[in-house]
């Protein structure tokens, strides 16, 4: 037999009356989370897209500054040009610079400026940098002339590399090398034979020289500012040749020539 259930005091609700209030409860709860995470996510996206787009204007400010402003234009009168040497017009090579007054530094072409530089007179090499904010330093590497030529009463002045690097009615200080100018391989060889002898030549003997001679390019030889002879024969083992002419030169003051064309076995007369 049950036992009599017992009834619900007054005032009280069933245990079953209180789940659907907290269930509402919840899901309100869970719908407020919800909104404030969307919330905080627009945030986010919209601090985000300002830092981007200020970010891209600081760029593209930038970029007008280096591309485009004044600020970084090229001035002339801030350009400094050096070892032009003897043969180099710098104002030829600042005509060269000149029409690129005005270009922001960050845009000058200077590959295709040193290309124009190279093509002046008497220009070996070149190196051009920027000088911020608005300036150029050309650094040049002259063809200094070397030796003279005869050439139909004048003089055609050559560098170490065979080029012509201007023309003079005297020697200008440098030694006469009587060979052809000629463009045949036999003369170009022998003047190659001459322009080597000089340049292994120590400064203290160079600087005596004052002809030389090469009919062919095994028979170079050079006459000294005293007079003595020094026959040099080919270009071969100059810088062993050059030591014995410096030997000899003092071991015998007296010799007038000094023939070094086998320098193993020197002969002096």
């Amino acid at each position: 037999m049950r036992p009599p259930s017992t009834p619900a005091r007054r005032g009280q609700a069933p245990a079953e009356a209180g789940a659907p209030a907290d269930a509402v409860s919840m899901v309100d709860r869970l719908a407020e989370r919800d909104a404030e995470r969307r919330a905080m996510a627009r945030t986010r996206f919209w601090r985000r897209a300002a830092w981007a787009t200020a970010g891209a204007a600081v760029v593209a400010a930038l970029g007008w500054l280096a591309l485009f402003s004044p600020v970084l234009a090229l001035d002339p009168g801030q350009v400094t040009v050096s070892g032009e040497g003897t043969t180099i017009d710098v104002a030829e090579v600042r005509g060269e610079i000149l029409p690129e007054r005005g270009v922001p530094l960050p845009r000058l072409d200077t590959v295709a400026l040193r290309e124009r530089v190279l093509g002046l007179g008497g220009v070996k090499d070149v190196r051009i940098m920027r000088d911020w904010p608005r300036g150029l330093t050309v650094e040049l590497t002259s063809r200094e002339p070397v030796v003279a030529v005869p050439d139909g009463g004048r003089y055609a002045l050559l560098d170490e590399d065979a080029v012509r690097v201007g023309t003079a009615a005297s020697a200008r200080n440098v030694p006469v090398v009587s060979v052809p100018l000629a463009d045949d391989p036999r003369s170009r060889a022998a003047l190659f034979a001459a322009l080597d002898v000089m340049a292994a030549l120590p400064p203290g003997l160079a600087g005596k020289v004052a002809s030389v001679t090469a009919d062919t390019q095994d028979d170079v030889r050079t006459r000294l500012d005293d007079g003595t002879a020094v026959v040099w024969g080919s270009g071969d083992r100059l810088e062993l040749k050059a030591r014995v002419v410096t030997t000899l030169r003092t071991a015998e003051p007296g010799a007038r020539v000094i023939d070094v064309s086998s320098p193993d076995l020197p002969v002096t007369r």
